[in-house]
Formats: C-alpha cells, sequence, structure tokens
C-alpha cells in the first residue's frame, strides 16, 4: 500500500479527546489533525514523537489533516492509522506469503454475517469450498519486541471472538489475523495483563477450531508493505 501523495511530517505535541492530535510542522507552524484511532495508543502517541500526516484536498473536512504514522524514541515506525491494518489484511489475502490465507475461490470485505448481523473484515470460499471469516486486529503495543492486543479492556474484541467461534460451531472456518503495525514487535500474543478475558476467549477459541495468524508490516513514510509471518502465542 503506497500513500497517494506525500505525508507532511512533524512533531507529536499531543493526543486527546480520541479523535484529535496537536503537530508541530516547525516554526510555530502547529496544526490539529484528525487522529482515526480509537484505542489507548499506548507507547504510540508519547509527545516528542516524530509524526507523518496525509493531507485532504477536501474542504468540508473540519480538520484537513490525517495522522497516519508515528515513530518512537527508539526510531521504530508505527501505524496509527487502524484502517490500514484492513487494506494490508486484503493485499495479504490476495498474495502467497502464508499459504493456509491464499487460494480464494472468492474473497469479499465487510460483509454481514453471524446471528447478530455484524460485519466481518473479510469473507472468503476458501480452495475447499469452505466459507471463511476472518476478522482483522490491528497491533501497535509493544514491550521487549512481543506485540499485545488489546492495549485496553475490549468488550467488541470479546464479541468478535465469541462470533468467530459460533462460525467453527456451524462448520465454517474462523481467523483471528493480527495485523503488526509496530517495526519493534517480533511475536504477538493476547494482553493477559490488561485484559484477562479476552486471553481467555483466544485460548477457548482456539479449542474450537478458530486459527490464529499474525503478519508484520514494513513501515515507511512512503509505503506499508508486507514482511513476513510472526508467532503467535496464546
Amino acid at each position: 500500500m503506497q500513500f497517494n501523495k506525500p505525508l507532511r511530517q512533524g512533531v507529536l505535541q499531543k493526543r486527546y479527546k480520541r479523535f484529535l492530535a496537536d503537530i508541530d510542522f516547525g516554526q510555530g507552524d502547529i496544526i490539529t489533525a484528525h487522529c482515526p484511532n480509537t484505542g489507548a495508543m499506548t507507547g504510540c502517541a508519547q509527545p516528542g514523537f516524530k509524526a507523518w500526516c496525509s493531507v485532504s484536498d477536501n474542504p468540508k473536512r473540519k480538520y484537513s489533516l490525517t495522522w497516519e504514522l508515528a515513530q518512537n524514541g527508539k526510531a521504530e515506525m508505527i501505524v496509527v492509522n487502524t484502517q490500514h491494518a484492513n487494506r494490508m489484511a486484503g493485499e495479504l489475502l490476495q498474495a502467497n506469503l502464508v499459504p493456509e490465507l491464499s487460494q480464494w475461490q472468492e474473497l469479499k470485505p465487510e460483509q454481514r454475517y453471524g446471528r447478530e448481523k455484524s460485519r466481518i473484515d473479510w469473507w472468503g470460499i476458501d480452495a475447499n469450498r469452505q466459507e471463511c471469516f476472518i476478522e482483522v486486529k490491528s497491533v501497535t503495543l509493544a514491550d521487549d519486541k512481543c506485540g499485545y492486543f488489546p492495549d485496553a479492556v475490549s468488550q467488541r474484541a470479546h464479541k468478535h471472538l465469541n462470533e468467530l467461534m459460533q462460525m467453527t460451531r456451524d462448520g465454517h472456518r474462523a481467523i483471528q489475523l493480527y495485523m503488526v503495525m509496530h517495526q519493534g514487535i517480533e511475536s504477538v500474543t493476547p494482553a493477559k495483563h490488561i485484559d484477562p478475558k479476552y486471553a481467555e476467549l483466544c485460548k477457548q477459541a482456539e479449542s474450537e477450531g478458530v486459527e490464529f495468524y499474525a503478519v508484520k508490516c514494513v513501515i515507511t513514510p512512503q509505503e506499508i508493505k508486507l514482511e513476513r509471518p510472526v508467532p503467535v502465542t496464546l
């Protein structure tokens, strides 16, 4: 995935009200940007981090800038815009990087499914003509090269795992796919210290046939691209 236009680089001053970030572009030019990330963003939004923003030409937008990337004190790049995780998952599903996640006979994003009519990130029919439901999560919480999900207690993540388990009970494939959007992460595990219920549900889901995968991305101000699978420990 390439950025259509050059990103504007500055320095993060603060992130606040969940959706806003003040970024200093030098010489007193501090601009408020839209922050497309509803999570806690632990370790991703420290004042002084480098920040890259895309610029919109839409005159109807209140904030013309969207915060896309950050770089921490270790010079590790981080994708702030969580929407890019789904886009990269789409590229992954059409590549051959992970054999179990390739060779689809049909593939569609954002499909309604299940008894609650939720929206699954990706739906497909695999080479064996089996329906497959793929939930994508962006992983940016890092500690000593390990990535943790979620970065705050997430009832929504609990719901998604329960829905994936229901799909396996109904005879379908169900996949939890973690897109690693932080250059310092080399493995992924549920954040038991933050959300123990989610960690319990992951183990239950695995026992019921839900598949878990994680794939790391290369991140630069010019593009985000797939790198390689990394291990998931439940």
